[in-house]
């Protein structure tokens, strides 16, 4: 650790920077009280190695300010709110899971990550976070899958099979976005008996009736049906507006199915009502009210399932129980479609990578000589603006495209003293840039941690795997990327501009891109374009490359905002061929 000077230093500008979970108290009072403070706050995060260590502060230390409270938007109440949750210090958290009955799609994966930030921030905060995300693995879209497999006659695997075979392809992809993996990923078919439990009590609240093996919620018996959507009865045109057929058993036509009757060849369990499945919604009612209570924090999912699934499941579970309750409802938006957006996030994101590697190669020599105490003022106060906005953006309701934009200037920062690092000979003038870096390197990876961008790889690792996946999609070897690379230095040598042009152009189209540096030429990763224009990029013209100079910021324009608009496309809309059949088969059976 060094002197104990430095351990001060450090540990002071910890504890001022990390702000407070809901219950712990402020304190304007000297260092001897921060023992006490430290499981509260900084447990998960320090330990009790940092706790004994605390107590080396100078008497008369004082803590800062906090960090900004944290506000999310709730859908029930439609404005954003303070989050306090249930328990001081701890937070409970369901969010729907997929249907695993194919590969999962970018929405999926938007919808994911959205809550993987929420959970690692909450964690980041200090809080002590039990989430469960779930797996639909019996449901409607399933067995029309499986039908569709044996019509075809491929597999003709069982819908259970099927879907845990999806389910773990679903895990993996998972793990290549980074998320973390919730504390709970229970599956239907694994609690049959706590959805049979609670569709008896819903029957015995007066609120459902069974019809020939089925079992439908009485949307009639529950006046406050509509609260989260604010959508009417009337609102809801019978049968989906035409759509789909009436059952004109139900006695209202919005009444939901809580238990489907078994049809022949469909997995079924015994009931008090006889065999049958769950319905989709009564899933997750009851899995939630097994793993969290029957009143929790956070229940989060796609803008898709407001209604009617989030709108079922508060009826359902209400019902079961009056004293259920969610506190906060939270939803992510859908997919842009916009592919030039899409791109530049990834192209940005490469470039966090590659200024990160420069930055561990260029401090590699100096690692063990950097003293965090003896940072330059000019780096402390731009770390300190930058994590003021950090926090403050991201207790606005989660505001990441507020900080990747801000993180921009880290990154330049690291890109301007790594420049001036390599001019200066002498390690005592090294020294202080070292020093520099080291800590923007920190501060850098620190918030890519709580954004879930930092891999377990090293920086290089991580590049390494980009450049793989990138050659792969190019269908090019890396070898023929360097013989190409050669042809095109010796046209540029022979002034012989529009060969070294079309070589440049060829490679940028398959998604590899090259950057001219004094060493030589080295190429990178990047999203291949949808057109590239035929006078891009000329060697011979004063435009500046499609790569540019500065990997920190390639297209010279802080990142593209993630933030969806409230008319955000539709997740249906996504490249997703089977999803939109499947639903279009489906429509009958959800509606009943």
């Amino acid at each position: 650790v060094g002197t104990r000077r430095t351990v001060s230093t450090a540990l002071r500008n910890l504890v001022i920077k990390r702000p407070l979970p809901e219950g712990a108290s402020l304190v304007r009072r000297p260092a001897a009280c921060f023992r006490g403070l430290c499981s509260a706050c900084l447990g998960a995060r320090l330990g009790e190695r940092a706790a004994r260590v605390l107590g080396l502060l100078a008497e008369g230390g004082r803590m800062e300010d906090a960090a900004p409270v944290l506000q999310i938007y709730n859908t029930m109440t439609k404005q954003k709110e303070v989050f306090r949750p249930g328990v001081p210090g701890e937070v409970r958290m369901y969010v729907c899971g997929v249907t695993p009955y194919d590969y999962s799609h970018i929405g999926h994966a938007r919808a994911y990550v959205s809550f993987d930030v929420l959970h690692r921030y909450l964690k980041h905060l200090g809080y002590k976070v039990t989430y469960v995300r779930n797996f639909t693995d019996i449901d409607d879209k399933l067995l029309i899958f499986q039908q569709i497999i044996n019509r075809a006659n491929l597999s003709g695997e069982d819908p259970l099979s099927l879907s845990r075979r999806f389910s773990e392809e679903f895990l993996k992809d998972m793990v290549d976005l980074h998320c973390l993996s919730p504390t709970h990923e229970p599956r239907v078919s694994h609690h049959i008996d706590q959805i049979k439990d609670m569709i008896s009590k819903i029957i015995d609240q007066g609120c459902a009736y069974t019809i020939d093996g089925d079992v439908y919620f009485s949307v009639d018996n529950f006046p406050q049906y509509g609260r989260l959507s604010g959508r009417k009865l009337d609102d809801n045109r019978a049968g989906g507006g035409g759509r789909v057929s009436i059952d004109s058993r139900k006695r209202n036509f919005a009444d939901f199915a809580l238990w489907k009757s078994a049809k022949p060849g469909e997995p079924s369990w015994e009931s008090p009502w006889g065999p049958g499945r769950p319905g989709w919604h009564i899933e997750c009612s009851a899995m939630s009210a097994y793993y969290l209570g029957n009143a929790f924090d956070i229940h989060g999912g796609g803008q898709d399932l407001i209604f009617p699934h989030h709108e079922n499941e508060i009826a359902q579970s209400c019902a079961a129980c009056p004293d259920s309750n969610v506190s906060y409802w939270m939803h992510n938006g859908f997919v842009n479609k916009d592919n030039e957006k899409m791109s530049k996030s990834l192209n940005n994101f490469f470039t966090i990578r590659d200024t990160l590697l420069d930055c561990e190669e260029a401090l590699a020599p100096f690692r063990e000589g950097i003293l965090s105490d003896r940072m330059p003022p000019e780096i402390q106060k731009s770390i300190a603006e930058f994590h003021t906005v950090f926090l403050k953006s991201m207790s606005d309701d989660m505001h990441t495209s507020e900080v990747l934009g801000s993180l921009v200037e880290l990154l330049r920062s690291i890109n301007n003293n790594i420049k001036s690092l390599k001019k200066l000979k002498a390690k005592r003038q090294q020294l202080p840039l070292a020093q520099a870096l080291a800590a923007l390197e920190k501060e850098v990876k620190d918030v890519l941690n709580v954004l879930g961008l930092m891999s377990s790889s090293t920086c290089s690792e991580v590049l390494q795997q980009l450049k793989d996946k990138a050659l792969k999609r190019a269908g090019l070897t890396e070898e023929e990327v360097l013989e190409q690379i050669k042809e095109r230095t010796l046209a540029r040598k022979n002034k012989d501009y529009e060969k070294s042009d079309q070589i440049r152009k060829e490679l940028y189209a398959k998604g590899i891109s090259l950057m001219d540096e004094p060493k030589g030429t080295i190429w990178r990763p990047c999203e291949p374009p949808e057109n590239v224009p035929d006078n891009a990029n000329s060697e011979n013209q004063s435009n500046p490359p499609l790569e540019p100079s500065n990997p920190a910021n390639p297209s010279g324009q802080v990142l593209q905002s993630t933030r969806q608009p409230d008319d955000a496309n539709s997740e249906s809309q996504a490249p997703q061929a089977l999803e939109q059949k499947l639903e279009n088969a489906t429509l009958e059976n959800k509606a009943s």
